[in-house]
């Protein structure tokens, strides 16, 4: 036998082809984010704009963030070294301020003061720094010349230009510093000792979290993972989609191994486990039917010694002959029930959908028997199953009921995805540990044996076999009140 479908390739090929998508996708993202929403530029600031927040003037400078201004009693600490000499720092700002230079403090806090000047030229205390390209988000030009001019000794030290063209963030904005000394980039701090010895101290207001740098990091993150997790999805449902039809496969072969044969598609690997399952399920069902034709061989050719049993009794003396034909007739019996159980359980018949509380109440009407009764409370559910196997179980419950209870009180309802039949009797019951036992073939419990209904121990056998075989279960319930036989049968899917 054979399965349709085919092989893809192996799971670990399929996983490092996820793997390299999934880095194509991030780096392409990574790419897109560069290019479209390049870093923020550093933030700059002019020591004029400085000086005036110094003075009590405004918090916010023509270029940078806001300034943050408060009152301190040491100032602020100065790292070892600064990015400009003090000519075109501190003295600077103390000439704007019109303050002693030992009472002004000026320091850049930069990661990257040394090598960002060296690029840009600010090397010495003779630099001529021409031109620096920087993009700004909005603003007109500041006006050529604006500021006041530099302390004599230092005009034409500077001739710093920083341009832009247009941008993705708006128009474009031109900063010149010309012959206004160096520009302040990033954090820093600038005080000025006041007349009672406190500190006026001004920095730049902390960035506000998330950043607009930290905001395109959350948006490349998020980026990746829309082109990531679909991807991923995707290769994951490619690779569980088989186990999951695996595992389907086997619990409906532990139902009915004359069930089909599972497809051999998906990854090689399960492809290569698919064809063992099957192969396995091919030996397991001929396993199965050759054990059974042989027990329905040998209850067969049994016909034949009791027939010449039988006929050799027919001289025999009566009270001999009546108990011998007693035990022929039961033999017969026996195997009369051993060739209908093979018979019913070789036959292949198609299952359909049915009204499980139809189908009992048909048997308790056809019984025509009072003491039969299916109780009001009672809702119709629907399952998937072999019409005939079905009247065979409940047949064979109901039968019980009345043979050894007295009485049966049917009941349908549903329970947790299952439907559920009770069959409830007035009868003795079971003894401790026979509840599981009467499902052995040919066992008789001490009740049956007493009442000697006529049974030879195989109805509830065969009640359960067809259960199983739908997927569901018999289990037999004691108590004082008499017996309870309940039967789990799965919903249909529809």
């Amino acid at each position: 036998m054979s399965a349709g479908g085919r092989t893809r390739a192996p799971i670990a090929l399929q996983l490092v082809a996820l793997l390299v998508v999934s880095l194509i996708a991030a780096q392409a993202m990574t790419f897109a984010v560069v290019v479209l929403m390049p870093p923020p530029p550093r933030a700059v600031y002019r020591i004029e704009d400085v000086a005036q927040a110094l003075k009590g003037g405004s918090l916010t400078p023509r270029f940078g963030r806001p300034l943050l201004r408060q009152v301190q009693a040491a100032p602020p600490a100065e790292p070892a070294s600064q990015p400009f000499p003090r000519e075109h720092g501190p003295q600077r700002l103390a000439a704007l301020l019109g303050a002693p230079e030992a009472d002004v403090r000026l320091a850049q806090h930069l990661d990257f003061p040394s090598r960002l000047h060296r690029r840009l030229g600010i090397v010495g205390p003779h630099m001529n720094m021409r031109r620096q390209v920087m993009e700004e988000r909005a603003g007109p030009p500041p006006p050529p010349g604006d500021g006041p001019p530099p302390p004599p000794g230092q005009r034409g030290d500077w001739n710093l230009l920083f341009e832009a063209g247009p941008g993705p963030h708006g128009p474009a904005r031109v900063m010149a510093f010309r012959e206004m000394g160096p520009p302040l980039f990033g954090e820093f701090s600038a005080a000025v000792r006041q007349s009672d010895g406190q500190w006026l101290v001004v920095r730049p207001q902390p960035e506000p979290f998330p950043n607009d740098w930290q905001r395109r990091v959350l948006l490349w993150l998020g980026g990746c993972l829309l082109l990531v997790a679909p991807l991923g999805y995707v290769f994951a449902r490619r690779i569980t989609a088989p186990l999951d039809r695996f595992a389907r496969a086997a619990e409906t072969l532990g139902r009915d191994p004359s069930g089909p044969l599972m497809a051999l598609s998906g990854p090689a690997e399960v492809g290569a486990a698919a064809r063992a399952f099957n192969d396995m399920q091919v030996r397991l069902k001929r396993f199965i039917d050759d054990r059974t034709a042989m027990v329905g061989a040998i209850s067969h050719d049994l016909r034949t010694p009791l027939a010449r049993i039988r006929f050799k009794l027919e001289g025999a003396p009566k009270p001999v002959k009546d108990a011998v034909l007693a035990d022929v007739a039961q033999m017969e019996a026996m195997i009369t029930s051993v060739l209908a159980f093979i018979r019913d359980a070789s036959a292949a018949r198609p299952r359909e959908r049915l009204d499980l509380l139809s189908l009992l109440e048909c048997l308790v009407d056809d019984a025509g028997d009072q003491a039969l009764t299916v109780l009001e409370d009672s809702t119709p559910v629907t399952v998937d199953a072999d019409a005939l196997g079905l009247q065979r179980l409940f047949g064979n419950l109901l039968d019980n009921a009345v043979k050894y209870g007295a009485r049966g009180r049917v009941r349908v309802f549903q329970d947790d995805g299952h439907a559920v039949v009770e069959i409830a009797d007035d009868g003795p019951g079971l003894a401790a540990g026979d509840e599981e036992r009467v499902f052995q073939p040919f066992y008789r419990a001490e009740a049956a044996r007493t009442l000697d209904g006529g049974g030879v121990g195989l109805g509830l056998a065969v009640a359960r076999s067809i259960a199983r075989a739908h997927g569901g279960d018999v289990v037999l319930v004691s108590s004082a009140a008499g017996l309870v036989a309940r039967v789990r049968l799965p919903l249909s899917a529809g």
